[in-house]
């Protein structure tokens, strides 16, 4: 490990950063994990609006599923505790596709992926990296956007992640979502979400949750909240001041500078050339 603030908060599991909040003996034991086939797996790229969408799919559920900590945040314990929660689960994680439980895959769980923009995520992980003690300290905006074109940051690289998961968005039991549409329509995502966990949602309802779950009433939520720490759905932090930031769509603008905007469009040209995904992806509303 080449940084020396690393030390002690970082260590790598298959060639990806984690955490140390995320243990090696746990994801060592993430094959023996036994999923049911009620489970529903939330999964994001960090810095995605995990939480929003978290926040919006307990509004639709209600009390019909019980939302997890992530999967990969604890020590060896966190299966064992997860086996303990009665279904139906939603249990988000971070991890990219090749790294997922396969008993996951063997079951064809629902899973919700949800994806932002590389560049809006790049820069809303780059201040969560300056506020968040579990994290190396990182001085500038330029020194981490290296790192991330490089995937050198916790949970890999962004490209590798959103590819992994997008080999599998046309199979039948995974919701693709992009963090964009959520900002531009969201009961039109609501709807989708309802219709995928097979719920039966009436507009008004729709409507409803739609109005609870903006992005802001989220944000003045988890200010007001003193609910049980451990449960936030990242598996960064269980910090919940460090989740909502600005929530906005066109941020890295304030960020980029022009020649930095090149070099990210040259590698996203490159990595994201048989994407099909990659061409839905919104920069700005």
């Amino acid at each position: 490990m080449s940084n020396p603030s690393e030390a002690g908060l970082i260590h790598m599991f298959q060639g990806i950063r984690f955490t140390t909040k995320s243990s090696p003996e746990l994801l060592k034991s993430l094959d023996t994990f036994d999923a049911r086939e009620d489970d529903v797996l939330l999964v994001s790229y960090p810095k995605s609006g995990t939480h929003w969408l978290a926040g919006v799919i307990t509004k639709i559920c209600s009390t019909q599923f019980i939302i997890t900590s992530p999967i990969e945040f604890g020590d060896v314990s966190k299966l064992e505790e997860l086996n303990k929660v009665s279904s139906k689960r939603i249990i988000p994680t971070h991890l990219d596709y090749n790294m997922l439980p396969p008993n996951f895959k063997k079951n064809k769980c629902k899973i919700i992926y949800i994806s932002r923009n590389p560049k809006d995520t790049a820069v809303s992980m780059y201040h969560y990296y300056r506020n968040n003690p579990n994290l190396p300290t990182i001085d500038t905006w330029t020194a981490f956007f290296d790192l991330f074109l490089k995937g050198d940051v916790v949970c890999g690289s962004w490209f590798d992640h959103f590819l992994s998961w997008e080999e599998h968005a046309n199979e039948k039991n995974v919701l693709f979502l992009f963090y964009e549409d959520m900002k531009k329509d969201l009961p039109k995502i609501v709807k989708e979400i309802s219709l995928f966990l097979g719920l039966n949602t009436s507009d008004n309802d729709i409507q409803h949750i739609s109005t609870m779950s903006s992005f802001s009433e989220m944000k003045n939520n988890t200010e007001k909240e003193n609910s049980n720490p451990s449960h936030t759905v990242c598996a960064l932090t269980s910090n919940r001041e460090l989740i909502f930031r600005k929530g906005t769509v066109g941020d890295w603008k304030n960020h980029f500078t022009p020649k930095q905007n090149q070099r990210f469009e040259e590698i996203f040209n490159e990595k994201m050339k048989f994407s099909k995904m990659a061409k839905k992806i919104t920069y700005e509303l």
